[in-house]
C-alpha cells in the first residue's frame, strides 16, 4: 500500500474534518439528559460486568501498593536507610519490579 503525497494528505484532510465533526457533535448532545442518562448506564453495565476483575487487580498489586506507598513516606522523611532496614521483604519486592535499583 504505497499512497503518493497528494493521497496522504487527502486521507488526513479528511481524518481531521471527521474528528472535528466529531468534537462540535459531542459539544453539543453532551448536555442532553438522553446522551446523559445513556452514558450513564453504560458505564454502569461496564462497571458490573468487570467489577470482579477489577477486585482481583486490586489485590493481586495490593503488596505493592503498600511497599510503594511505604517508600514514599521513607522517601519523603529522608530515611531510605531505615526503609531497607526495616522492610527487607518490600524493598526487595520493589527492587524485583524494577520500580528502585
Amino acid at each position: 500500500m504505497n499512497y503518493s503525497e497528494e493521497e496522504i494528505k487527502v486521507i488526513l484532510n479528511n481524518y481531521h474534518k471527521k474528528k472535528e465533526y466529531e468534537k462540535q457533535r459531542y459539544l453539543i448532545i453532551k448536555d442532553t439528559d438522553e446522551f446523559i442518562n445513556k452514558n450513564r448506564a453504560r458505564a454502569k453495565a461496564h462497571y458490573d460486568l468487570n467489577k470482579e476483575s477489577m477486585k482481583q487487580k486490586y489485590q493481586d498489586n495490593k503488596d505493592i501498593m503498600n511497599a510503594k506507598s511505604s517508600y514514599y513516606y521513607y522517601k519523603k522523611n529522608n530515611k531510605l536507610d531505615k526503609f531497607n532496614e526495616k522492610n527487607k521483604e518490600k524493598y526487595e519486592l520493589l527492587k524485583s519490579i524494577n520500580f528502585i535499583e
